[in-house]
């Protein structure tokens, strides 16, 4: 189903800057049947980012457990990152995976784009999965050593009840590689 809708004029956007990382725009909008509202998102930076999906084997997904600040936890999810000037998605893909996991991959695929909190962010997040791992380790900028912990594909319900696995990035990814793996092995 497509939808036909006609996508708000832009009368202004303004930048704010609140010091630090944090920088807003305002977009002054006017909507097909004439409403007029303000909304904020925030100002794109960047190029983007991955998450990886690492296979060890057909069946088996590599996790790290993390540091989230923002829950002041540790969590188990994907590999993550930025993708840096210069980079390709999956040149990022693969030098995240060897800074956080210790790995790299001698194939990469990208299964898609998604976005995080599409309300208040424009960037998207790369989806790439690694297979034909080898090890290799690169100094990433975590402050401590991540852990690696092997999932199997076949128990990601019990994964997704996991309070110390909550990050709906890691989740869906996961998903989306279960059903992509699915399908690639019917003939």
């Amino acid at each position: 189903m497509t939808d036909q809708r006609t996508l708000p004029i832009i009368h202004a956007i303004h930048d704010i800057d609140y010091g630090g990382r944090f920088q807003i725009q305002q977009l002054d909008l006017e909507f097909s049947n004439g409403a007029r509202r303000r909304f904020e998102r925030m100002k794109p930076r960047g190029f983007g980012g991955v998450v990886i999906a690492a296979l060890r084997d057909d069946q088996t997904i590599l996790l790290t457990r993390e540091y989230a600040a923002g829950l002041h936890q540790y969590l188990l999810g994907l590999p993550t990152g930025r993708i840096d000037p210069g980079e390709s998605a999956l040149q990022a893909a693969n030098r995240e995976l060897k800074e956080e996991a210790g790995f790299g991959a001698r194939r990469l695929t990208v299964l898609r784009d998604f976005s995080m909190s599409p309300t208040f962010f424009n960037q998207l997040t790369t989806l790439v999965l690694a297979e034909d791992l080898y090890e290799e380790r690169l100094p990433g900028d975590e402050p401590e050593p991540l852990d690696v912990v092997p999932w199997r594909l076949d128990a990601l319900d019990q994964l997704m009840l996991r309070e110390d696995c909550s990050d709906g990035r890691a989740l869906a990814a996961l998903f989306i590689v279960r059903e992509y793996l699915r399908l690639r092995a019917v003939p």
